[in-house]
């Protein structure tokens, strides 16, 4: 493994471990939402990590980190619900729930692993205010997606850019982590 295959599987581990203990407390109740509101609920995460970035500062004793896990994690969730849209079952058995999370979770290190190949981690000189703005365009153009009832011409559909979101918001939790180590 290289070592941006071992910080992402790190990062991965921490949003798959959060993922679980909400499970348990709350069961799958976030099959009520729509896509369009497990998108909603990511668009507000990342704004509040861009005004936090603009402020400098928060009112709330949060950081960033818990934001970027739960885009990670509404990404997920997103793209599961994507995948049983048709299946009208709300509470889903825990083993099932965690496989789900691991599938999406494998396509999307492999798309990663793709692109990282191409670009040649081009993520690593990006800043991460810039990954979040290019995490809030993604989820413009979801949402126009959405709006258009799913309908494309030339771009791709939804399901890739929640997998490029998860991406760069795991970009953005290596580079913060490698900036508090610095310290």
């Amino acid at each position: 493994m290289n070592q941006t295959e071992i910080e992402y599987r790190h990062i991965i581990k921490i949003c798959q471990e959060l993922f679980e203990k909400k499970n348990k407390d709350y069961g799958t109740s976030w099959r009520i939402l729509r896509l369009p509101s497990i998108t909603d609920q990511i668009f507000i995460k990342a704004q509040r990590i861009r005004t936090l970035q603009d402020n400098g500062f928060s009112r709330v004793d949060e950081g960033v980190i818990p934001e970027f896990i739960g885009i990670i994690n509404y990404c997920v969730m997103a793209l599961i619900q994507a995948e049983l849209i048709e299946n009208a079952e709300m509470e889903l058995p825990f083993e099932q729930v965690q496989a789900m999370y691991n599938k999406q979770v494998v396509e999307v290190m492999e798309l990663l692993f793709n692109k990282n190949h191409d670009y040649g981690e081009a993520w690593r000189d990006m800043r991460v205010s810039s990954m979040t703005d290019i995490i809030l365009m993604k989820l413009f153009r979801i949402k126009q997606i959405e709006d258009n009832q799913g309908k494309t011409l030339v771009s791709e559909g939804i399901k890739s850019g929640y997998q490029d979101i998860i991406n760069y918001a795991v970009f953005c939790m290596i580079k913060l982590g490698q900036a508090q180590g610095q310290q």
